[in-house]
């Protein structure tokens, strides 16, 4: 059965997303918007998060309360441009690990090529976000989807902050058991793959590079 796919409509994170794609936005605040949004994003991707009654005592009494039960998270940024949305997460879940994944398009076969992994020895066993600002045509997605199943990976996310019908319709036609996060579904691609409206190449905007 395939997931659904979370929309969020917060009220500030569409202001945000609205202050991202205008291009007069420069690198400096892209990047700090892109954090901000990305906080804003991890109070909804982390609710079913698994909790256990711990006993602690307050300046007052001793009492029960919860904690985040066992392995939680790994984020798992899409270089490059995945890397400005890590610290944004890492502000509310300051105990998740970090792994990346490094691939690229060749040119020749247009297919997505792994050239770097790094990934926590107990992968199997966390909660896993995959992240990159945008989803596209879903190429880059499927194959660090596919780097992590290869090493047992199971609870898989994707988390953007735009995304397309078609990128979308990829990754759940490959893989229907990994849950999407977005801010927004744009309308579609043009001729070049990019996604329209968006906001330009992510990556760019984010480290100045042209």
């Amino acid at each position: 059965m395939t997931k659904d796919v979370f929309v969020f409509d917060h009220p500030l994170l569409q202001h945000k997303l609205t202050m991202i794609r205008k291009k007069e936005t420069g690198s400096k605040e892209f990047r700090e918007l892109v954090q901000e949004v990305s906080s804003l994003m991890a109070y909804e991707m982390t609710k079913s998060l698994p909790l256990e009654e711990v006993e602690i005592e307050t300046p007052i009494t001793k009492t029960k309360s919860f904690v985040l039960s066992g392995k939680t998270i790994a984020i798992v940024p899409l270089m490059r441009a995945g890397l400005g949305m890590v610290n944004g997460i890492l502000n509310m879940i300051p105990v998740a690990k970090v792994a990346h994944v490094g691939l690229y398009r060749d040119p020749d076969t247009l297919e997505a090529v792994e050239y770097y992994a790094k990934f926590p020895k107990d992968i199997s066993e966390r909660e896993i976000f995959i992240v990159d600002p945008m989803l596209a045509t879903g190429g880059t997605a499927i194959a660090a989807i596919q780097a992590l199943k290869n090493r047992e990976a199971k609870n898989i996310n994707f988390i953007c902050l735009i995304a397309s019908p078609e990128g979308i319709s990829a990754v759940q036609n490959e893989f229907p058991d990994v849950q999407i996060f977005t801010a927004a579904i744009d309308p579609g691609l043009n001729e070049k793959s990019y996604i329209t409206p968006g906001f330009g190449d992510a990556g760019d905007r984010l480290f100045g590079t042209k």
